[in-house]
């Protein structure tokens, strides 16, 4: 089925609704931040134990089959996960990652994502550059990167 949406109104819905889920599940989450190497993720979430989980939102079918990046993720975070909407035909990904659902209210998890812990240096690194971007984003100040 079609989404009525266009790729960026669908985007911008199951980031929002993934971000709501996010914060219910406890975690302090950010849109569009630019990994160490360069990748940028759609968002990243920092749990109350210092966990960190990366979500790649797919839009849709073309999205999801033209955009391979997704595992270059993996070495900045403990978990990672797509997030879809409801129209999505979640058949097509990878059984790996985690599984969210989202709308522009919420979110429901379909699949854990799988932990796969940090070392503490990398984690403490990632949690510092996470941290100084928030208050630089909170200052009004217009960054990406970490």
């Amino acid at each position: 089925m079609d989404t009525p949406f266009s790729r960026s109104e669908t985007t911008t819905i199951v980031t929002r609704g993934a971000m709501r889920l996010l914060v219910d599940l406890g975690y302090a989450p950010l849109a569009e931040v630019t990994l160490p190497n360069g990748r940028r993720a759609d968002l990243m979430a920092v749990g109350a134990k210092g966990d960190i989980l990366i979500v790649e939102v797919k839009s849709g079918v073309e999205d999801f089959r033209v955009d391979l990046k997704w595992p270059e993720y993996r070495p900045y975070c403990d978990a990672f996960a797509f997030a879809v909407g409801p129209e999505f035909p979640r058949q097509i990904l990878p059984e790996e990652p985690g599984l969210i659902v989202a709308d522009g209210f919420g979110g429901a998890v379909l699949r854990e994502a799988p932990a796969v812990p940090l070392a503490g240096a990398r984690r403490k690194a990632l949690i510092l550059a996470f941290a100084r971007l928030a208050a630089m984003r909170a200052t009004g100040v217009a960054v990406v990167e970490l």
